[in-house]
C-alpha cells in the first residue's frame, strides 16, 4: 500500500481530514511533525495540508517554506514523488518556489483576496474546472473539462504574479490544471465565480511534471457526499473531492 505523509507544522489545522480523505481512497497516511525528518524519504508522497503555518507572520506559507521538511520535499518531487499543497499548503509550495518550479526562485505569490463584500478571510463553496488537457497526477480519475464543487477557506489566495510572460508560459506548459467556473464550467472573470479576483481564475497550478500540485481550495472537505450543501443525504457516498485522492492513489500504483 502506497504510504503519504501529511506534514503537520505548527499552526495547521486540516491534518486529520487530509489523513482520512487518503484513507477512504485506501492510501496509508501518517502524520509527520515538520521537525521530524528521520524517516521522510521512505514516504511516496506528501501533503501540505491547511491552516495558518507559524500564524501566517510576514505572509502565508513564507516561514514554512524555508523550513528544512520543505527542502527535503523539494528533493523528493524531483525524482519523481506526488506532493499536494492545500490552501495554506499551497501557499508554502508557491514560497519555496516548487510551483510553478520553472526557474530556481519565487515566481508567483498568493495575495490578499480582492472581494467586492468581503476583507479578509472569505470562506464558501465554489465550482473549479479540470482545465488541463493533459493527465496528472492529480486529475487521473477525473473526466476532461470536469466541474467538481469545493469549499474555499483563505485570506490569501489570489494567485497573482508580475512576471507577464510567465501567465503565458504556464498556459503554452499546460500547468494550469483547475479554474475557478461556474455550474456549466464557463471560466469568467467576476465575482463571485472567481471569488477571491485570482489571475484568470487560477485555482491550482501544478509543476511542469505534473506531480506537484499547489491549489487553494479544500478536497479535503469534499471527500463525502454530506460535505456538500444540500447534499447530506447521500451520507458517506464518495464527495466530489475525492476524485483528487482517487488520482494519487491511481499515480502512486
Amino acid at each position: 500500500m502506497s504510504k503519504i505523509a501529511v506534514i503537520l507544522f505548527p499552526g495547521t489545522n486540516c491534518e486529520e481530514e487530509t489523513k482520512r480523505a487518503c484513507e477512504s481512497v485506501g492510501i496509508k497516511a501518517d502524520i509527520v511533525r515538520w521537525n521530524n525528518t528521520k524517516e521522510l524519504r521512505n514516504f511516496d508522497g506528501y501533503i501540505l495540508p491547511g491552516g495558518w503555518s507559524y500564524e501566517d507572520r510576514i505572509r502565508a506559507g513564507v516561514i514554512a517554506a524555508k523550513d528544512r521538511v520543505v527542502e527535503i520535499i523539494k528533493e523528493e518531487a524531483e525524482k519523481g514523488k506526488v506532493v499536494l499543497g492545500i490552501c495554506n499548503g499551497c501557499q508554502i509550495l508557491v514560497e519555496a518556489g516548487i510551483i510553478p518550479g520553472l526557474k530556481d526562485k519565487v515566481q508567483m505569490a498568493l495575495a490578499p483576496n480582492i472581494n467586492p463584500f468581503i476583507d479578509g478571510f472569505y470562506c464558501t463553496w465554489v465550482r473549479i474546472k479540470n482545465y488541463s488537457k493533459r493527465k496528472t497526477a492529480f486529475n487521473l480519475k477525473m473526466e476532461p473539462n470536469q466541474v467538481i464543487n469545493i469549499p474555499i477557506a483563505h485570506a490569501e489566495g489570489r494567485f497573482t504574479t508580475n512576471d507577464k510572460l510567465l501567465i503565458q508560459q504556464l498556459i503554452r506548459n499546460d500547468q494550469l490544471l483547475f479554474r475557478y467556473c461556474d455550474e456549466a464550467g464557463n471560466i469568467i472573470d467576476k465575482f463571485p465565480i472567481n471569488p477571491n479576483g485570482s489571475l484568470i481564475n487560477i485555482a491550482g497550478v501544478t509543476n511542469k511534471e505534473g506531480n506537484v500540485l499547489a491549489m487553494m481550495p479544500h478536497p479535503e472537505r469534499a471527500a463525502w457526499m454530506y460535505q456538500v450543501p444540500g447534499m447530506s443525504s447521500y451520507g458517506y457516498n464518495p464527495g466530489p473531492g475525492r476524485k483528487i485522492f482517487e488520482s494519487i492513489k491511481e499515480y502512486l500504483k
